[in-house]
């Protein structure tokens, strides 16, 4: 048979379709944390990048404009553009503060307690101290 690789292939495709719907788990705090600084950097690099460009082709631009007058070409009006701005140096953002856990609920606010304010842990599992 001829046609063999492409029925393989169209038998295999209903196998594969199911774990294409597969949820992801969501991202801790951490992560969520982590690609945020990831994001603003690659901003910050990407305002980085446009701001060179920009001082290159000013460049670019004054050497044409000397080059044409020194040969005694006609050199047209410049075109008014936005200075470059720079971006300045990189400054990640403060890290969040990290709330003090609390062995209990107590002081959750009514609506998100889902359980008593009571908890099963021990005061020397909480805080644990060196024996004398």
């Amino acid at each position: 048979m001829k046609y063999t690789p492409i029925l393989l292939c169209a038998l295999a495709l209903p196998l594969a379709a199911p774990s294409v719907f597969a949820k992801l788990p969501t991202p801790s705090p951490e992560a969520q944390a982590k690609a945020a600084d990831t994001a603003a950097k690659t901003a910050w690099s990407a305002k980085v990048d446009s701001y060179l460009l920009c001082k290159a082709q000013d460049q670019v631009a004054a050497k044409y404009r000397a080059s044409a007058q020194a040969a005694g070409k006609p050199v047209p009006a410049a075109v008014a553009t936005p200075p470059c701005a720079d971006p300045g140096p990189y400054a990640a953002a403060a890290p969040a503060q990290t709330k003090p856990i609390e062995a209990s609920g107590a002081h959750s606010p009514a609506p998100t307690a889902a359980a008593p304010p009571s908890s099963n842990q021990t005061s020397a599992e909480t805080n644990p101290a060196p024996k004398k």
